[in-house]
């Protein structure tokens, strides 16, 4: 006795769910994972009952919209950086750590640190000297701003 695909909707739900993880992994936003886990539900419905295609649409719409909006934020807090929580874990990485000045340099004009072994393109509001211990207030992009060290 054969069955088809068609009289398995489970197995549809299944598939749909995958697919709709699996375009996840390739399209930014992270919305369509909350779109597989209702299907996935819906799936699981249908493997325990036998409910009509108007419910598994009502399930699915449901599932998708309550998972995405109940679990997005907690999901993406726990698993994913944003940009803001990357920089300042940089930031944090130079703020106020001690370098040495490698070159003299006025105030305003860029100078040059070493700080971990690498030379750094630096700039102060006052003059440093050449030797002098300074420490880091803050960085943009690959340049240091600098204090003398008191």
């Amino acid at each position: 006795m054969s069955t088809s695909i068609l009289s398995r909707p489970e197995l549809i739900w299944f598939i749909i769910g995958l697919v709709l993880f699996l375009l996840e992994l390739v399209l930014p936003g992270f919305v369509i994972f909350f779109f597989g886990v209702g299907a996935w539900i819906t799936a699981l419905l249908c493997l325990i009952a036998e409910p009509g295609i108007n419910l598994q649409a009502i399930v699915f719409a449901v599932t998708s919209v309550l998972s995405l909006l109940l679990l997005r934020k907690m999901i993406q807090k726990r698993f994913f950086y944003s940009k803001d929580d990357l920089s300042e874990e940089v930031e944090d990485e130079f703020t106020g750590k001690e370098a040495i000045a490698v070159t003299d340099f006025a105030a305003g004009e860029t100078g040059k640190v070493e700080f971990k072994g690498t030379t750094w393109k630096a700039e102060s509001e006052t003059a440093i000297s050449k030797g002098q211990k300074i420490i880091i207030k803050s960085k943009d992009n690959f340049k240091l701003f600098v204090e003398p060290k008191k």
